[in-house]
């Protein structure tokens, strides 16, 4: 009897064992999937993708938008450049005009570099030689006076266009040399025997320098300019008529016409609507050009009535809105349309049963039904086609160009113009990246304030009732 509990207690280890110690050991993935931090790690790819393509250039916009980068300027450093425009800042900005005319002026010195460099071009030994013994360290004021030395010379040169020539060599100036610092422009400016006191030094080295500096002149330029004021007019009549007119205005009247439409009729209805929005932005505004050309299809049907062909277009500031609007109106529609569709396909039918019932016209359905549903993606699109179009302006390059006359040029349109495109080549970037951090500015401004007006808070709160 003792073998046999003996026996069974020999048999029976294991249930002695913590339970811990039985439980099967997890891998480490099997571990990271019961993580709590599951949902963050799956979202870091996403967070990486944010951080680089949005956060970081908002960032650098933002810290372009306080320099006067731009292509004089380059982007990186820059050089010391005394010419004609930074010696009249520094008498205009400074009050050293006395200063500016002396680093203007082109002396004439005989010195060992002047006859080396004469020498190298082959002029007569015995005239440098009379040249070093009589004048070595002279300066003269100006050419006249180093070309009349130069004729009362013994060994002078055979004529007046090998006096000229040998001038030239002593010619001594910092007007139009680039200096790679500021210490060899003072230098340079020394030797040139003008002497300069710290702040004259402060002041030459700001005028000179032509690489980027931070500045806040890029809003002082955008408030002081008339331009401006025309461009931010623009921006507001074209995202707020575009929005309310089609964007959200339209959508809402596609959506819930194609709600009351049977199936196939509505679904072939939206598919239609979805071709702005699917064909390539330059074969689209080709197509609206084609129709407003001068030879296109509405100068065909109204010239047989009297009317003169014309580009309807670019003709008037009037009609490029007209169209601007309808271009892009006809895009922005087909978005609102899928989203307002797809919230009135989620209503419960039983709602639309009981108001038949009890008697409810489509129009009292609307209003009551539909359009209370639908605060919420009216709020989405309304926040998103409003950022959209604030910051698109490719319909209105392609078939305006901002034109006629800048009547349609909206502000990302001039952020684009200036940072990147116009017909000078002198771009802007430190003051387009200024313009585009208005936008972000403003943009963020308005989405709060949707969301104020459309009391989010109230949306997004859990149902009182389950």
């Amino acid at each position: 009897m003792a073998e046999e509990i003996t026996g069974s207690a020999r048999t029976t280890p294991a249930a002695t064992l913590p339970a811990r110690d039985m439980a099967p050991k997890l891998t480490k993935l099997q571990k990271i999937g019961n993580s709590k931090y599951l949902g963050l790690i799956l979202l870091a790819p996403a967070g990486v993708f944010v951080l680089l393509f949005f956060f970081i250039p908002v960032l650098l916009t933002g810290v372009f938008g306080f320099t006067n980068m731009s292509t004089a300027t380059g982007i990186t450093g820059g050089s010391y450049l005394a010419n004609q425009s930074s010696m009249q800042a520094l008498g205009d900005r400074h009050g050293l005009g006395e200063l500016a005319d002396q680093i203007n002026q082109i002396a004439y010195t005989i010195d060992d570099v002047g006859l080396e460099a004469a020498a190298r071009d082959g002029v007569d030994a015995d005239t440098l030689k009379e040249l070093k013994t009589k004048f070595a360290g002279t300066s003269f004021n100006n050419r006249r006076d180093i070309e009349r030395a130069i004729k009362n010379l013994d060994a002078r040169p055979p004529n007046t266009r090998a006096i000229k020539a040998l001038a030239k060599h002593f010619e001594r100036s910092i007007i139009n040399i680039r200096f790679e610092s500021r210490q060899e422009l003072l230098a340079a400016i020394n030797e040139f025997g003008v002497t300069l006191t710290p702040d004259q030094q402060a002041a030459v080295i700001e005028v000179t320098y032509t690489g980027w500096v931070f500045s806040t002149d890029n809003f002082k330029r955008m408030i002081s300019l008339p331009d401006t004021k025309k461009t931010l007019i623009n921006t507001l009549f074209y995202v707020f008529g575009t929005l309310i007119l089609f964007n959200v205005g339209f959508a809402l009247v596609l959506a819930i016409s194609t709600h009351y439409m049977d199936a196939g009729p509505s679904g072939f209805f939206r598919s239609v609507w979805l071709l702005p929005r699917i064909t390539p932005p330059v074969l689209y505004v080709l197509m609206w050009k084609w129709l407003a050309w001068d030879t296109g299809f509405i100068s065909a049907i109204l010239g047989p009535f009297g009317v003169e062909p014309k580009n309807w277009l670019l003709d008037s500031p009037a009609n490029a809105w007209t169209f601007i609007i309808l271009i892009n109106g006809m895009v922005g529609a087909s978005m609102g349309m899928l989203i307002f569709s797809s919230a009135i396909k989620a209503i419960p039918k039983p709602l639309f049963y009981a108001s038949e019932v009890d008697g409810a016209t489509r129009a009292q359905q609307i209003r009551h039904i539909i359009l209370p549903q639908l605060r919420f993606p009216i709020l989405f699109i309304t926040c998103y086609q409003t950022l959209s179009l604030m910051t698109s302006f490719e319909y209105i390059l392609l078939a305006t160009e901002g034109g006629p006359g800048g009547s349609t040029e909206v502000w990302a349109l001039s952020t684009y113009f200036k940072a990147l495109n116009n017909y000078a080549g002198a771009l802007e970037y430190g003051y387009g990246a200024a313009l585009a951090l208005v936008l972000v500015v403003v943009g963020v401004v308005l989405s709060i304030l949707y969301l104020k007006l459309f009391d989010f808070k109230t949306l997004t709160a859990p149902p009182k009732i389950e």
